[in-house]
């Protein structure tokens, strides 16, 4: 099966990406840290079998942490731009852009770069008509559609919250869908969330990243 893989990416400035993070990490480490989550996560997509990689991208990629390797790794993608106002918005953006017609869509962020090929193949068989992978802090990390036109029910879906995955289930149920769940990942919003995240996958840009912050 052939699938569109969306990851959804923000160039990781210092001062601007994974300020959370800040204290015990510099805003430089923060930097650092997401550059690492998004290489890994973009290294992970590229070897998916049957993927299609698209990244919808925002912010100034010339300022962002080792943007030359990022730059490096986005040729192997098709980029586009993020439009719109709103998380919300822009997500449900994104898949109108990058879809093509009967290309079904998995799309995922840049906050867990522990997936695997093997965990994202097996996510885009399984999405079926809708499929939502939750995540720990009750967002979620994915989302496949069978026809990503069905991700205009993401606006007005607050983001960043610990009710979005539910509230998403509900968005997705009001249009008719009905979602299958995904495994569910611990994505990186803290310290403590990239520490653990790491150890998962200990031999990894991310891992080294993390372990430069005392």
């Amino acid at each position: 099966m052939t699938f569109c893989l969306l990851i959804v990416a923000k160039a990781p400035v210092p001062g601007f990406a994974k300020t959370r993070l800040c204290p015990p990490a510099t805003p430089d480490q923060a930097a650092g840290i997401a550059a690492a989550s998004l290489l890994d996560t973009l290294d992970a997509a590229v070897r998916t079998p049957g993927a299609r990689v698209v990244v919808a991208l925002t912010g100034d990629l010339g300022k962002a942490k080792h943007r030359e390797e990022i730059a490096a790794a986005l040729r192997k993608t098709e980029v586009i731009p993020q439009r719109g106002e709103g998380f919300d918005v822009r997500l449900a953006n994104a898949h109108a852009d990058a879809c093509r017609p009967g290309e079904p869509v998995l799309q995922i962020g840049m906050d867990t770069p522990q997936v695997t090929p093997a965990l994202l193949a097996e996510s885009a068989n399984r999405t079926g008509e809708c499929a939502l992978g939750l995540a720990e802090d009750g967002g979620w990390w994915a989302l496949g559609l069978r026809d990503p036109l069905h991700a205009k029910a993401l606006a007005g879906v607050p983001m960043s919250r610990e009710d979005t995955g539910h509230q998403t289930l509900r968005a997705l149920a009001d249009v008719g869908l009905r979602p299958g769940i995904l495994p569910t990942l611990s994505d990186v919003d803290t310290m403590a969330d990239a520490r653990r995240v790491a150890a998962l996958q200990p031999v990894s840009r991310f891992a080294r990243a993390v372990a430069e912050v005392r």
